[in-house]
């Protein structure tokens, strides 16, 4: 079990830093998701991690060990972590038990150790039966487990997994997710995670470390970031949700406050007063009665159905737009009104 902490880790390419000055502390047993759009820095992030990029500046540590460092390197097959990687990266030539035993035949393993964790490996992923079978012969659900297999023989303390499910339909994702935190539960070994798709981080993950621009913009459990967002990127990424500006007001006998079209919220006694931004979530706004106490009027932009309910663009006549859900569908320009039961007043940025 291993502690993972990166501290001022630092890699450019071309003159522009992909990962710059990143402090990340990753606790034994912990399942982290390193999520943002693409270009962000997660998988180069992921590489400095296993060995595969060296960092320009900074320190990568496992426990008590440095890996990388002013004056260290140690090389990926030496780090004691199992990587599972987007395309799979299996030997098309060898069967899928052979393709699990590569890394334990060049440890020295003997023949029964290794015929041994082969067939654990094999059981714990589901694929006891696919032994013989080549990687050609394996749906994609099957040949990303065993590439998982092949991790697992190895008993890492800490497995990184490079967009694991992009190659694979809606169905196989929602199984392999289960898969990886179950395993995960029974391993209790470390996973860092790299994925764009927050649907996937939301479910999988006790931590996500959300990255823009090569930089950590917040880090926390699932809930805390969708329902607390601390920057706007943060908030625009997480959900549907949609950042507003905000006039914020201290009144000496009322405390503060800000308004969206109209409607007053509490902010904290302590804000400062100003234009700052606040998230507003599409659970927090519903369709409401022009006629109802707090009534806001607004022009539907588009509509998506999603699935069990469509997804509204709306205008408030102030120029604000807000995202809200609705049981039938609507067409552009149609007048509603919307109520918003709450809005979060994201912290200011720091110096």
């Amino acid at each position: 079990m291993t502690t993972l902490t990166l501290s001022g880790v630092s890699r450019a390419f071309a003159g522009t830093r992909a990962v710059d000055r990143v402090d990340l502390e990753i606790p034994s047993g912990e399942f982290v998701a390193l999520l943002g759009p693409s270009g962000c820095g997660k998988t180069t992030l992921l590489r400095l991690i296993a060995g595969l990029e060296r960092p320009d500046s900074g320190e990568i540590a496992l426990g008590d060990r440095i890996v990388a460092g002013k004056g260290v390197f140690i090389e990926p097959e030496h780090r004691g972590l199992g990587m599972v990687f987007q395309s799979y990266a299996l030997w098309p030539t060898m069967t899928v038990a052979e393709n699990v035993a590569f890394g334990l035949r060049v440890r020295g393993m003997a023949r029964k150790q290794i015929d041994a964790a082969v067939d654990a490996a094999l059981r714990r992923v589901g694929l006891a039966e696919f032994g013989t079978r080549r990687p050609a012969e394996l749906s994609g659900g099957q040949r990303q487990r065993a590439a998982l297999a092949r991790c697992l023989a190895m008993s890492p303390s800490l497995i990184l997994l490079d967009e694991p499910l992009a190659n694979l339909d809606a169905h196989l994702r929602a199984l392999m997710l289960d898969e990886f935190r179950r395993i995960s539960e029974e391993t209790r070994a470390t996973f860092v995670f790299v994925t764009h798709d927050q649907a996937e981080a939301m479910a999988i993950a006790d931590r996500i470390v959300v990255m823009d621009g090569g930089r950590i913009e917040q880090s926390g459990a699932p809930e805390t970031l969708y329902a607390r967002p601390a920057t706007a990127m943060v908030a625009r990424f997480i959900g549907d949700g949609v950042v507003l500006p905000v006039n914020v007001r201290q009144d000496a006998q009322a405390g503060g406050s800000f308004a969206i079209g109209g409607r007053s919220f509490a902010a904290p006694p302590a804000e400062a007063p100003g234009t700052q931004l606040a998230s507003v979530r599409p659970e927090n706004v519903a369709l409401a009665d022009p006629q109802a106490d707090g009534a806001l009027p607004a022009t539907v932009i588009s509509c998506i159905y999603r699935g069990g309910y469509y997804a509204l663009r709306c205008g408030l006549d102030d120029g604000s737009v807000l995202v809200a859900h609705a049981t039938r569908r609507m067409k552009p320009g149609d007048r509603i009104a919307l109520t918003i039961g709450h809005a979060w007043l994201i912290p200011p940025a720091g110096p």
